[in-house]
């Protein structure tokens, strides 16, 4: 399938390079979003400049923090972001997805079975996920605040190396909040990318940020 052209001008306008066959298969994903989208609120970034500047933006800045032969579980995955993009990005690594909506759950396997993805969709909360699986990193975006997330994950670390957050400027409010309610006690956190959310660099920062217990030991790519 041919890039749309409005698609290779927002990756151009956005300084995003990528090899044809990638844009392509984010392309398709993209495509059957938006598809279903018209039968299920998945998304309001219905453009391909909101699509590269707001959610391909973000899974360029997660995909280098993984390792290779990661077992990557995308928790609340919603439309798919960021754990679709990651296998298309990240052939490397090992993805799967977990929504607690069926009806979305169910879109995303349709979505995933249309690009022939090996990428397991599992129509489960994650509490009840990982009682069964372990996973190397737990990757959330627009799921919940530090706080709520840490709360939540408190009793199963034994089946999680760490979580990725993708977050907003308020990250920082949100570690002050999570602190406040002692929960980093036991918990390192690190901001180990940042970068910036609009065209000017000096605007606010997104981030990545990195959370995993005090008695682990965890090598840490700082981008």
């Amino acid at each position: 399938m041919p890039l749309d052209p409005d698609f290779a001008a927002a990756l151009e306008n956005h300084s995003v390079e990528l090899d044809e066959s990638v844009a392509e298969q984010l392309q398709a994903y993209a495509l059957a979003m938006w598809r279903w989208n018209e039968q299920l609120n998945l998304t309001r970034h219905t453009t391909w400049d909101l699509f590269v500047g707001r959610d391909l933006r973000d899974c360029l800045q997660l995909a280098p923090i993984l390792d290779p032969a990661e077992e990557v579980l995308d928790l609340g995955s919603g439309n798919g972001i960021p754990g679709i993009p990651l296998a298309i990005l990240r052939r490397d690594i090992d993805v799967s997805l977990a929504e607690s909506v069926a009806k979305r759950a169910s879109v995303l396997g349709e979505i995933i079975a249309e690009l022939d993805l090996p990428v397991p969709v599992y129509s489960a909360r994650g509490e009840d996920l990982l009682t069964d699986f372990r996973f190397s990193s737990l990757v959330c975006r627009a799921v919940g605040s530090i706080t709520k997330l840490c709360r939540w994950i408190e009793p199963h670390w034994s089946s999680v190396d760490r979580m990725l957050l993708i977050k907003g400027p308020k990250w920082v409010e949100e570690r002050s909040e999570a602190r406040h309610h002692g929960l980093m006690g036991n918990l390192q956190l690190r901001k180990i990318a940042s970068y910036p959310l609009g065209d000017d660099a000096e605007e606010d920062q997104g981030a990545i940020v990195q959370i995993w217990p005090k008695s682990r030991e965890l090598p840490m790519k700082i981008s």
